[in-house]
């Protein structure tokens, strides 16, 4: 009897210290299993490795994610500048690999049509409210040429019509070619901005445009339609943000249509208020700020920070 009840406490013994073998086994791999599970405990910051992926440092949009890192206390966190192009193609590159990445962003943009993104809430409106895109000329421009005046006081349209040239131009369509057959769709509209106008004989006009690509919608077609309903000939250039501002109030060039007030262009437009006429939005309800993917668990600004 004795040898039997040996026998079970031993069988009894060894039974306990297998469990527990197990359940130090389960703990060991816990958070570390198939999948990168360990990857996704991290925060998005380690992620990301703490970098926001801007654009062009003259850019409004960068300047105002500085202030957003200082304000919300992101003290880990680098903002690499680069430009347009090579953020999209970051953007891309993490959705193709299904990994976090964050961006400085702005709608209009032909992205927010291919991709599903969202933006960061920004609780402290450091990005502002809704923005609008204006156009500048610069001075005398309404004596000297009154008929690109006239036009470009009357020009007015809505983002997804841009949006509608953009995507064509990111699908690979040349840009004039892009806003050339917007504009010949969209004829009723053409027609309104250039009612009662006169036609001119080859005279010359010059705008200045940064190189978003939102800008490059818009430059094309007012391009376009000055020269062919109004008879002008034009020569867009592609500069920064600085530049184009300063080229209109030097009056080296007559116009842009890209200048994003009163947040992404503000300081631009405290130094040259007095030295451009400002016509006032060609669009309203436009946005900057932080975008995410939509896979990404980040809803706000706020969850970039440290624990």
């Amino acid at each position: 009897m004795k040898k039997n009840m040996n026998w079970l406490l031993m069988l009894s013994l060894s039974a306990m210290l297998l469990l527990s073998a197990c359940s130090q086994s389960d703990e060991g791999t816990a958070g570390t299993g198939e999948g990168g599970n360990e990857e996704a405990a991290a925060s998005i910051g380690e992620q990301v490795d703490y970098e926001i992926i801007g654009i062009d440092p003259g850019a409004g949009i960068m300047k105002a994610t500085a202030q957003a890192i200082e304000d919300y206390e992101l003290s880990d966190w680098k903002l690499v500048e680069g430009s347009s192009a090579a953020m999209t193609a970051a953007l891309d590159k993490a959705i193709k690999d299904e990994e976090p990445v964050i961006i400085t962003g702005w709608t209009p943009h032909w992205m927010f049509s291919k991709y599903d993104l969202k933006y960061l809430e920004d609780p402290k409106k450091i990005y502002g409210e809704a923005e609008e895109i204006h156009t500048l000329v610069r001075l005398g421009l309404e004596e000297d040429q009154p008929e690109a005046y006239q036009f470009l006081d009357n020009f007015m349209w809505t983002s997804d019509a841009m949006g509608e040239i953009m995507t064509a131009i990111q699908e690979g369509q040349d840009p004039a070619e892009a806003a050339k057959e917007w504009a010949e769709n969209n004829t009723d509209l053409v027609d309104e901005w250039t009612k009662d106008i006169q036609p001119v004989d080859g005279e010359e006009f010059k705008f200045s445009y940064v190189a978003w690509d939102s800008e490059i919608a818009s430059t094309n077609l007012v391009q376009y339609i000055l020269e062919s309903r109004l008879g002008y000939e034009v020569t867009a250039l592609q500069v920064e943000a600085g530049p184009m501002w300063t080229g209109v109030a030097n009056g080296d060039v007559d116009a842009t249509v890209a200048a994003w007030l009163p947040l992404t262009h503000a300081d631009y437009m405290a130094e040259f208020e007095d030295k451009v006429v400002d016509l006032g939005p060609s669009m309203e309800g436009v946005k900057t700020g932080l975008v995410v993917p939509s896979y990404v668990e980040a809803n706000s600004i706020e969850d970039l920070k440290s624990e």
